[in-house]
């Protein structure tokens, strides 16, 4: 006797409840584990790959075993409840409370939460579906009744479809290596001899991210500190700074918790101290690498915090330190522009982001999307001003696209992990920056100083700068100011911080 196939039913009998009780269990354990092992959700290219397995996985297990399309609501819903749960602990804008009151409250969600489902609950949907499909073909294979039922069944089988080729295209772009392009000479063909790579090391307890570029492994070294704190810049350096490779072995550094380095973000470590002593762990791994003495170091902005204080420890293995978008004191430049902003609000009639500033007080805030509103508003400060065509030139062929998240030195997972490094790492670390104030602290540095700004970098900044480098006691000490150039001086006008690099801080620093 032909039997039918079992219809989704729209009462849940006993029997069906067990079911899917030990659906949610299987899901729940699932959540939980992974709340364990990576309570960040997905935060490399192989921990991704392994969870489209798992909600696969998961998912199948749970149609199979349910006979029911409603293990496509419970599997899911009991793993997001078991991985919520377990993870309360976590610190982070991307992982704790979920804030869809603001721009930037949306995108954490969207890298954190959203990626992870992404990764894991999209295929254990698709597997729940098959699941289920094949347990009623199983159980009995449909008999489909006129036009209706056939039409049922073809895009059944064609959603399904999509749905397997959405999962085989997800598996190629979290598959897909990270590289570095190789240095060209003028003909287009690479530099015989030159440095081109993305390199892993281990510094104490967390492996960090470097990208190395050079004509020459001969050349001598600049690491470069990008900003933030959390700012990733291993594609922007490239295309911004990619002149410097002719005369310097150029070295962009992804700290711990930042960018490629995401894995290693712990809230307990984003110190002052901590950073310092990572960068004085890279500085050592490059001047034993390529022989060197001492090495040149480069910051910009959150970046010129760390590098002065690993200068002032550490002044024996620099030649020198450039600064572009040079902090002093922090806490002093928030309240300088939470008062500059509150004027030019009202200046302009802007009562309703006049009344919000307000509500916030002076800083420091308590959280980070306070910070992110007020830097939304940093351009009514900065003022018009064409940049450079030089440097919008490089900015635009590069292909590197917003904060470089489209360059080739990020996988699909690092791009996510630049992203919501910048945020969590941002969150944990600049609260313990805010007794920071170089005037009173760092009032001598032992090697040739050279700072960049530009006319449009916010006063609260560039003034509190100019202050500290008037009243600073260093071997040789310069100040390049620009009408054209704003936070990101040195990249406005990369052509001539090379020249000053190497014609006048080569020679100033005594370098062989």
């Amino acid at each position: 006797m032909q039997r039918t196939a079992l219809p989704l039913p729209t009462a849940l009998t006993s029997s069906l409840r067990r079911r899917l009780a030990v659906a949610a269990a299987m899901a729940a354990d699932a959540g939980l584990l992974v709340g364990i092992v990576l309570p960040r959700g997905p935060v490399t290219s192989f921990g991704a790959l392994v969870l489209v397995v798992l909600g696969l996985a998961v998912g199948w297990a749970a149609g199979r075993f349910t006979r029911s399309r409603w293990a496509l609501a419970v599997a899911p819903a009991a793993y997001i409840a078991a991985f919520e749960l377990v993870t309360i602990p976590s610190d982070g804008l991307t992982v704790d409370g979920i804030h869809l009151g603001s721009t930037w409250g949306v995108v954490a969600v969207i890298i954190g939460r959203g990626f992870h489902g992404l990764v894991v609950l999209f295929p254990m949907l698709v597997g729940a579906a098959l699941g289920a499909a094949y347990a009623r073909h199983v159980v009995g294979p449909p008999v489909q009744r006129g036009l209706r039922g056939k039409i049922g069944l073809g895009l059944r089988r064609l959603v399904t479809a999509f749905a397997l080729v959405g999962i085989a295209v997800l598996v190629v772009a979290l598959a897909r290596p990270a590289s570095t392009p190789a240095l060209v000479g003028p003909t287009g063909k690479p530099i015989a001899g030159s440095v081109a790579e993305l390199k892993k090391v281990r510094i104490a307890d967390a492996d960090l991210w470097l990208s190395i570029r050079g004509a020459s492994p001969d050349l001598p070294v600049l690491l470069y500190l990008p900003g933030g704190p959390g700012q990733s810049d291993l594609g922007l350096s490239r295309a911004l700074l990619g002149e410097l490779t002719r005369d310097f072995l150029v070295v962009t550094v992804d700290a711990r918790g930042i960018g490629k380095a995401y894995p290693s973000f712990d809230p307990d470590a984003a110190t002052p101290e901590r950073h310092v002593a990572d960068t004085i762990a890279v500085t050592d791994y490059l001047r034993e690498r390529f022989d060197e003495q001492k090495i040149f170091l480069f910051g910009e902005s959150g970046g010129s915090v760390t590098g002065v204080l690993a200068v002032q420890q550490s002044p024996e293995r620099f030649h020198a330190w450039l600064g572009s978008g040079q902090m002093v004191d922090l806490r002093e430049t928030d309240r300088r522009i939470y008062r500059d902003l509150l004027a030019d609000f009202e200046r302009d009639g802007d009562q309703g982001p006049a009344d919000k500033l307000r509500s916030f007080g002076a800083p420091p805030y308590a959280s980070v999307l306070q910070y992110a509103w007020v830097m939304n508003s940093y351009d009514r400060l900065a003022g018009d001003y064409d940049p450079p065509a030089a440097y919008t030139r490089r900015a635009e062929e590069s292909g590197v696209g917003f904060l470089g998240l489209g360059a080739s030195e990020y996988t699909l997972v690092d791009k996510v992990n630049a992203a919501r490094g910048l945020m969590d790492t941002f969150g944990a670390a600049y609260p313990r920056w805010q007794t920071i104030d170089f005037r009173r602290t760092v009032q001598k540095l032992d090697v040739p100083v050279y700072i960049f700004t530009g006319d449009h970098e916010l006063p609260a900044r560039r003034d509190l700068a100019i202050e500290w480098f008037e009243a600073l006691d260093a071997p040789h000490k310069h100040l390049y100011s620009y009408p054209d150039a704003g936070h990101a001086t040195a990249f406005e006008h990369a052509d001539d911080f090379q020249r000053i690099l190497r014609d006048t801080a080569m020679k100033e620093s005594g370098y062989r």
